[in-house]
């Protein structure tokens, strides 16, 4: 399986309604502290407009719904793998991705045999208070050994400026969050991710 390197994360189904159509082909919907409900109706039109704009969707957390509302690929952290059903997922034919960010984190999680790992975090990140410290790039591809022909996730503090070191690193996906959703243009800054990693989708 391969990853498109611009691995774009948002909050909402508003703003895959708003940077999708610009050319993602990749993107996870991670949603926190909201309803049932709500993160339902999400998915729903999340998945409807990437299905429209020929981009792949990816649900957090919330594998249950992502069965329910027939999805094809979740994204687990480490607590929630633990307290997934990973036979259900599978019997639904989910594809599975799974955060990591030390060794006894990759080897818990190349037990499950995923779709694709994601290492975090690369630099210092805003996002929220990580315990690790960031990885940098040679774990990179010190994980890129381990992990195989398993695609690599790079994620955490990641810019457009960074985007070639990680790629050139060993990762095959970037992930973003924070570099775009609180630029002041976020479609401007999208734009530049796609131009920047556009060079590193393989031939087909």
């Amino acid at each position: 399986m391969r990853l498109d390197p611009f691995y774009l994360i948002i909050d909402s189904g508003a703003w895959i309604e708003r940077l999708v159509p610009l050319g993602v082909r990749l993107v996870q919907l991670r949603i926190k502290d909201r309803s049932a409900a709500e993160i339902r109706a999400d998915i729903r039109k999340a998945k409807a407009i990437c299905a429209v704009h020929g981009c792949q969707l990816i649900v957090n957390d919330y594998w249950q719904l992502a069965i329910e509302e027939g999805c094809d690929f979740i994204h687990l952290g480490q607590e929630d793998l633990a307290e997934a059903d990973l036979d259900a997922i599978r019997a639904a034919g989910l594809r599975l991705g799974l955060s990591t960010h030390d060794e006894a984190e990759l080897e818990t999680a190349l037990a499950a045999c995923p779709d694709y790992i994601a290492l975090g975090p690369i630099y210092p990140t805003v996002l929220k208070v990580m315990p690790w410290a960031p990885q940098g790039l040679q774990r990179i591809g010190h994980w890129k050994a381990r992990v195989g022909n398993i695609p690599l996730v790079a994620i955490g503090g990641l810019t457009v400026e960074r985007i070639s070191g990680v790629l050139e690193s060993g990762a095959d996906s970037a992930a973003v969050v924070t570099d775009i959703t609180r630029n002041p243009d976020p479609e401007s800054r999208t734009l530049e991710w796609l131009k920047a990693t556009r060079s590193h989708i393989p031939a087909t």
